[in-house]
């Protein structure tokens, strides 16, 4: 196999596969990214048998053939290269010869027979979808996947596809058993059976996916399913993760229906007062204590080793006295994802779960338990 490749290009489809990559050692060819030479075009692929990603890029090939080497020690090689041609050949027993300017490489690679099978997909029967859209609302939820790995069927985020007032609503859903977040927005296009039925997608591979969306928010990706796995498609890249096996838990049972307390506060100040507040609290839980009364909300924290802190805030409630504590970390995350300039948060008493949502708009809820007081 012999190739030639700008530096700038082959730098970039390196970087791509990194996080796909599998990291552990536990299998070498995991570790390796396989690269395919065809009669215009290189392709790089780079799995963890959980997410798997494929690329193509254009380039000139003088001989065709496949090779696996280390992603990681490619992508040093290849970012430290001069800003010139690159030129990429195979040599015997999987050796690999790179040569850049006057700088010459020469690494070991393993056999290309050895790499994991990269599905085939039909791409008629994906359907399109805004990139925009995805990545908001993966933002929105991702803050909250678990990363406990006992608890596999929480370890990434429920989509679901429902049909409301003949509008076709995309669901997003993430929970840790503390707090939990919802984001939905109408699209544009059908909803597949896999969808309507609601199917769970891998933390590693929402990430990616997140990454994906972001290089081209203008742009449609193409969704869809096959063997477990979900699809997606979005120019030169193809993305196969493998679904969480497992039922997620039904959150509409944990969305409060009772809460009929509604306060409501600035974003920024707020998020800026539990920033502060946050600094004397607990390093492990981070809780505050929020006091309402009338217009008027105090934050404050303590620690009997470092001292206590409050700090006052304009905000609008008209309900009775409450007091109420919280992981400040939790309702910080929820703060982050949020651009609205308001705030409302919907409480019962100081035991129950909270819903903080954006005053004005609807599209997100987040749930989030209280602590002990």
């Amino acid at each position: 196999m012999e190739f030639k490749i700008d530096k700038e290009t082959f730098s970039r489809a390196l970087q791509k596969i990194q996080g796909i990559v599998e990291k552990r050692n536990t299998m070498p060819i995991l570790s390796n990214v396989l690269i395919e030479a065809h009669a215009d075009r290189i392709e790089l692929t780079a799995t963890d048998l959980e997410v798997g990603m494929k690329s193509s890029y254009e380039t000139t090939v003088t001989r065709e053939g496949r090779i696996t080497v280390s992603a990681k020690k490619l992508h040093e090689i290849v970012k430290e290269l001069p800003e010139e041609v690159i030129s990429f050949a195979t040599k015997e027993n999987d050796w690999v010869e790179i040569r850049c300017g006057k700088a010459h490489f020469s690494i070991v690679g393993l056999s290309p027979e050895e790499f994991p099978y990269f599905p085939k997909v039909n791409e008629e029967s994906l359907i399109r979808i805004e990139g925009a859209l995805l990545a908001d609302m993966i933002e929105k939820t991702a803050y909250a996947i678990c990363f406990d790995e006992t608890k596999y069927n929480l370890n990434g985020t429920f989509v679901k596809a429902t049909v409301e007032d003949d509008r076709p609503i995309l669901r997003m859903v993430a929970t840790d058993g503390h707090r939990l977040s919802i984001a939905e927005k109408e699209f544009h296009g059908a909803v597949g059976p896999e969808m309507a039925k609601g199917v769970i997608f891998p933390k590693k591979g929402i990430f990616e996916l997140k990454k994906i969306c972001e290089e081209a928010t203008t742009q449609e990706l193409a969704l869809g399913f096959m063997d477990n796995s979900a699809v997606i498609k979005k120019g030169n890249t193809v993305v196969v993760m493998r679904l969480v096996d497992g039922e997620f838990p039904d959150y509409t049972r944990v969305v409060p229906v009772a809460n009929d307390k509604i306060v409501t506060v600035a974003r920024d100040p707020f998020l800026h007062s539990l920033r502060r507040m946050s600094i004397l609290s607990s390093e492990k839980f981070k809780g505050i204590r929020m006091e309402l009364n009338g217009a008027q909300m105090v934050i404050s924290s303590s620690n009997p080793e470092l001292g206590e802190a409050s700090e006052e805030l304009e905000a609008s409630y008209s309900g009775p006295p409450l007091s109420i504590r919280f992981n400040a970390k939790y309702l910080l995350d929820v703060l982050a994802v949020l651009s609205e300039s308001e705030v409302a948060l919907v409480l019962r008493d100081e035991l129950s779960p909270a819903i903080v949502k954006p005053a004005a708009v609807d599209g997100f809820t987040a749930v989030i338990m209280p602590m002990r007081l």
